[in-house]
Formats: structure tokens, sequence, C-alpha cells
């Protein structure tokens, strides 16, 4: 068993320990930091990596409660924007340690803006300098971003929900009751893998989703790319339609987010006509037909805006078992390092200096 696969195996587990910490011991500080924004000139969002995934999922929610938020990259947002004082930058990040996290605390500072830190590690610079700090336990993943990311998401979310009034007994107990029913179909969706066509090494792979699932549509595609090392691409379904659709022939592999309640019958369309041009397909959703797609995981029950709580584990699941048929080791990183902490090129001072 690879240790990715591990990782995925314990997800719910380490879920379950940050609703609990976010509900419970971490409440008064999400309160803290949902005051914050309510009070902020501007209110940012970001993060690099799979913590910008993570945010692409929470903007849904801030966009849902009516409540406006800036979405940029680290990096952009470190080089390529002002930041007015008074604003709050909510940054998301598993070790706090990423170059451009680091330096962007210290922009911020400067420029008088509040930083809310969302993390993994207490003792990275994100979790010690930022004035209002989320250390979210998790048990650190041997090296991809599963426990973390989700862990992550799950507090992003709660602080968009927190916000706007939404983060409540009533959605937490929906939400560990999702986490249960989750674990004890695991062993399924992997049996689902081990039988399916749709996984074929080295196949054009196109991630879709909508709403706040966007998060694990992108976040599939990383764990293609680091993962399986192989490229993907991710986007949403109604940008799909509007050009690159062009590019579907015979044996692209589609994977499909259906929402829980939005737009459902014009996606499960999208599906069926991909498959008529001769499309491979796997959807991901709740009260799915059967007989939509070549490989249907089917959600248990979880509130339709909170779906990417568990909609990214088949994905995980599916990641970790190409990886195997293609003869990749997914628990190495060939060329990133664990930590990125360097700006200039890709191989870092170790590996360039051989």
């Amino acid at each position: 068993m690879t240790r990715f696969l591990q990782d995925i195996l314990r997800q719910p587990h380490e879920m379950r320990g940050a609703i609990e910490f976010l509900s419970g011991a971490g409440r008064a500080r999400l309160e803290e930091a949902a005051n914050a924004i309510r009070n902020a000139r501007a209110t940012y969002l970001t993060g690099i990596g799979a913590s910008w995934n993570a945010g692409l999922s929470a903007s849904t929610l801030f966009y849902m409660g009516a409540r406006a938020v800036y979405l940029q990259d680290a990096a952009e947002l470190l080089h390529f924007s002002a930041l007015p004082p008074g604003a709050v930058v909510v940054v998301i990040s598993r070790s706090g340690r990423s170059i451009e996290i680091v330096k962007l605390l210290a922009k911020a500072r400067d420029c008088g803006a509040t930083v809310i830190g969302i993390t993994n590690s207490e003792d990275g610079p994100l979790a010690r300098e930022a004035p209002i700090a989320l250390v979210v336990p998790a048990t650190p993943d041997h090296g991809i971003s599963v426990n973390t990311y989700s862990t992550l998401v799950i507090a992003a979310a709660a602080l968009a929900s927190a916000t706007v009034g939404a983060f409540d007994s009533d959605l937490v107990r929906s939400m560990s009751v999702a986490l249960s029913d989750t674990s004890r179909i695991l062993s399924t969706w992997h049996q689902q893998l081990a039988e399916t066509t749709w996984l074929k090494p080295s196949a054009v792979y196109y991630f879709l989703a909508r709403g706040s699932s966007i998060g694990s549509c992108h976040e599939a595609r990383l764990l293609w790319e680091e993962g399986v090392k192989s490229p993907a691409t991710a986007m949403g379904t109604s940008t799909f339609r509007h050009g690159p659709q062009e590019m579907t022939k015979e044996g692209t592999r589609f994977g499909i987010w259906i929402d829980g309640e939005s737009m459902r019958e014009q996606d499960l369309a999208v599906a069926g006509d991909l498959r008529g041009l001769g499309a491979s397909v796997m959807l991901i959703g709740q009260r799915l037909p059967e007989d939509a797609a070549d490989l249907v995981f089917q959600l248990p029950k979880v509130p339709a805006n909170w779906q990417f709580l568990i909609d990214i584990i088949p994905a995980q699941l599916a990641a970790e078992s190409l990886a195997r048929l293609s003869g990749v080791d997914p628990d190495t990183f060939n060329i990133c390092s664990y930590v990125v902490e360097d700006e200039s090129g890709l191989l870092g001072k170790k590996v360039a200096g051989r």
C-alpha cells in the first residue's frame, strides 16, 4: 500500500478532528477572524499550490453569502497587487513557510493590513506572525497534500460560513454524518477503481466542475501532476462549453463534478454528449443515475454547498490507482520540494549543484 493511499484512507478521521476543533476549542478564534472580515475595508483570500485550490472552494461560500472577497494567488498578490490600509488578507498555507507566504506577511504588515492565517503548522511563520491564526490540527501527510488540504479547506469554508452567520450546530452535525458515511463507502469506491476502464495511463484527462467543487476539480488536476506525474486540465463546466470542447476526441477522459442542487440536468447532458463523442466519463456527485457515465461515484448525503467536503476523495483514490497502474511512485517528489522556500528556478540549489 502506498503512503499516498494510507493518507487518503485516514482522511475522514482527520476531517472530523478539524470540524471538532473549529466548532469547539477553535471557535472563539474563528469568530474573531469572521468579525475582522465583517469590519474590513477589503478582504483578500489567497494561497498557493493545494492551498490555493482550498481557497477556490471557500470563495464560493463567501460569494453565496453576499460577501465579496478578492481571490488571488499568493505570488500574484505579493508581486502585482497593492493592499489598502484596513484590508484583511486570509492566507491559507499548510506549513506557513512557503516563500511567497513569508514575504506576503511582511507586505501586509507594511501596508497596514491584517492577516488571518489558516495553517496546520503551529511553528511556521504564518502561525507565529499572523495577528489572527487558526492552527488546524492534522497529522502531516507523507508527501502529497491530502489531509492537510482537506482540513484547510474545511477551515477556510468554516470561516466563510461563520462570516455570514451560517456555521451552526446543524451544519456541523450534517458534516459529521457525511464523513461517517464516507468512511463506510471508501472500500466500495476503491473496488470501483479496481474494475473500471476509465483509468488509462497516458490518456488525456480533463476535469470540470461548478460552484464549491471548483476547488476539488483543480485539486484533482494537481493530484494528477504531482502523483501520476502526468498533465491534466481543470476548468469550470460552462467555460469548457465555450470553445475548449473542440479538443474532445475518442478516448479522452473527463472527470465531472455534479453539484448537489444547481445545473444538474445541464451537466448530465454534457456528460452524455461527451460519451457520444467517444470520450470516457467519470461523474462525482449525489443522487446520480448509475448509467450516466462510465464510472459513477455516488456521494453520501452532504449539504450541497459543502459537497467539496467529500467529493475530492474519489479523485484522490483515482490518482493513486492510476499512479500504480502507470508504474509511477506517488510517494516521491522527483523535482519539487515539500516546501518551496525560494522563488528562483525549479531544481533548487542542492539538485542544480550536482
